[in-house]
């Protein structure tokens, strides 16, 4: 994390300030995917690593001077897998590249996230898919968005008719989180209709909060990972908790999301 947050008077108002956050997560992403097209190969760690933090620096070349002109007492998180508590005031909480390892790989499912957080609660949020053209956008208390189109979750109200997902917050996690990762999966696979297992957890939550999903979940995630999502679903009418039931916070072990209806049943399957 960098610089000392402080919190001031409103210069704009938050809409706008979203429209704003919007456009740059549109305009960083449309860089990426001139980037997108052929299979990155690496041999090693380092190569992987060099790869990755290319696709960060040319978004970030983009996000950073633009969203730190925006507001430029919020502090910035250096780390998107970073957890935790955030210190009080503002925070840009940005992940340039979500599903960076997809774009190397050519596979579609990635995104640019960045979330406006004002003392440690998503206030508003930009999640813009490049390969689709989608930008998913929400405001505390002002609803979520698609392209402008109202978002509501999923009415279903049995699991059993659900498709639900869960994703893996980091590739070296440790291994009694990886342990309970799979059984809850196997939990799952005998509860629910259907599940995506796949990396990021953004675009799962964005399809919670359109209604094409009727959960997700998932053990350890940083910031990055939680806070776009999160506030894409609970603006759209969803349900957020651990995985226990208990009020989901950035110090919580693990993450749920899900439409209403399926949100007990969903607990009393994945409290293992």
């Amino acid at each position: 994390m960098s610089g000392t947050p402080q919190t001031t008077d409103v210069a704009i108002s938050d809409a706008d300030l979203l429209e704003q956050t919007a456009n740059a997560v549109r305009e960083a992403g449309s860089v990426l995917r001139e980037r997108f097209g052929e299979i990155v190969r690496y041999q090693t760690r380092e190569e992987l690593v060099q790869a990755l933090d290319a696709n960060d620096d040319v978004s970030l070349a983009i996000l950073r001077p633009t969203l730190t002109r925006l507001r430029p007492e919020a502090g910035w998180v250096e780390d998107e897998l970073a957890g935790g508590e955030l210190p009080a005031g503002e925070w840009w909480v940005v992940d340039p590249a979500e599903g960076n390892v997809n774009h190397l790989r050519t596979i579609p499912d990635w995104a640019v996230t960045a979330t406006l957080v004002r003392e440690n609660k998503p206030v508003l949020t930009a999640v813009h898919v490049p390969l689709t053209g989608e930008t998913y956008t929400a405001l505390a208390g002002g609803g979520a968005y698609l392209d402008g189109r109202p978002l509501r979750v999923s009415q279903l109200t049995d699991l059993g008719l659900s498709i639900v997902a869960t994703s893996q917050a980091r590739p070296d996690e440790d291994e009694t989180v990886m342990r309970r990762v799979g059984s809850s999966i196997t939990a799952m696979l005998l509860g629910a209709l259907s599940i995506r297992t796949s990396v990021p957890a953004t675009l799962h939550l964005a399809n919670v909060a359109a209604g094409r999903l009727e959960g997700f979940w998932q053990f350890s995630g940083g910031r990055a990972d939680m806070f776009p999502g999160s506030l894409l679903v609970t603006e759209a009418g969803g349900q957020i908790s651990d995985v226990d039931g208990n009020p989901w916070t950035t110090r919580s072990e693990s993450f749920l999301a899900t439409a209403p209806g399926i949100h007990a049943e969903a607990v009393a399957t994945l409290s293992l």
